[in-house]
């Protein structure tokens, strides 16, 4: 009984193993879609200062206001640059969780098969010593029968 209990307890822990894991996917989801929604957002307003830029360049600009212009763009888009990195970072992260969850699945699909199995092979062997009892039973008292029909007819 001491391995099944020692099979339960092995499937508890990587039941835990992989709830923690997949929480660990789902912070891991959660910050790449965080991330995305930043990058976008810095996409979006990259895209809508541009537009207000070109509405407003018919107007004659100084060269300073031009320059300050350009220096800002060349932020944002150095910015968006480093969202792009962080982005891929982030996505190898999701794809890392991602696998440890499908290993500690499979590590506890395994430990449940073969606890089942062992389950198994548990209630087969108790029921062979069933059947043996009950076969060793059914022979002594069938060897009763016989020493009293024996001793009657002796005795007759």
């Amino acid at each position: 009984m001491s391995t099944l209990r020692a099979f339960a307890l092995a499937i508890e822990l990587a039941t835990d193993k992989r709830d923690e894991a997949g929480r660990h996917l789902m912070q891991a989801q959660r910050a790449y879609l965080l991330a995305q929604n930043q990058q976008e957002q810095l996409e979006s307003y990259a895209a809508g200062s541009e537009a207000r830029w070109m509405n407003s360049a018919q107007v004659s600009m100084t060269t300073g206001i031009l320059q300050h212009h350009y220096q800002f763009m060349e932020r944002l888009r150095s910015a968006i640059g480093l969202q792009d990195g962080v982005l891929g970072d982030l996505l190898l992260q999701v794809d890392a969780a991602k696998k440890r969850v499908q290993e500690a699945e499979t590590r506890l699909a395994g430990l449940q098969k073969v606890l089942e199995r062992k389950l198994r092979e548990r209630a087969l062997l108790m029921a062979r010593r069933e059947q043996r009892q009950t076969d060793e039973f059914a022979a002594m008292q069938h060897a009763r029968s016989m020493a009293q029909l024996q001793s009657g007819e002796i005795s007759s």
